[in-house]
């Protein structure tokens, strides 16, 4: 094949690419894209089956899909069939089954399923970052405390030369507050 005709169709495809991740919310038919790209609808399929891993109406669904998950559990005020409309389904039980289909659940269902891991994975996290923390304030307390009284010290981070006030240490203020540093 003639080298400009394969970047010429390496071209079509890239731009009906765009023209489908900027317009998916649009009835999108392979005639439209080729006609909005000023090509035949077989030129444009030509350049799916030679650089694309998808066809054209296998990329579209998979960019209404992809655009209706991250809506679905980003989004929880959002109505399930408002979601469909907003991806370029008008009837949202044909949404519903072409989902059900690439997701294995129902929409619903994957919305519940993105808040109950949203959810732990911030608990995971927040867990995590206070493990992580303690250990480090506990060690820069200790390192500081060495040496110094009980009322309140001032100590030097390590690898730093300005002061640090350390708040003297209560049982008040250690289980409803993070231990803070303030320069000074």
């Amino acid at each position: 094949m003639h080298p400009q005709t394969l970047a010429a169709r390496r071209r079509l495809y890239l731009l009906a690419r765009v023209v489908v991740a900027r317009h998916y919310r649009r009835r999108l038919t392979l005639a439209v894209v080729a006609r909005a790209l000023s090509s035949s609808p077989r030129q444009l399929q030509r350049a799916y089956a030679q650089f694309g891993e998808l066809s054209f109406q296998e990329d579209l669904l998979a960019r209404r899909m992809s655009a209706a998950a991250q809506l679905l559990s980003e989004q929880p005020a959002i109505a399930v069939r408002d979601v469909a409309r907003l991806v370029g389904y008008r009837q949202a039980p044909h949404f519903a089954r072409v989902f059900r289909r690439r997701y294995g659940m129902a929409p619903a269902r994957f919305r519940e399923r993105a808040r109950a891991h949203r959810a732990q994975t911030a608990e995971r996290s927040a867990a995590a970052r206070s493990a992580a923390a303690r250990p480090a304030a506990a060690a820069r307390a200790s390192s500081c405390a060495r040496g110094s009284e009980a009322s309140g010290s001032s100590c030097s981070a390590p690898g730093s030369s300005s002061r640090m006030s350390v708040p003297p240490p209560s049982a008040a203020s250690a289980a409803t507050r993070p231990l803070c540093w303030s320069t000074t």
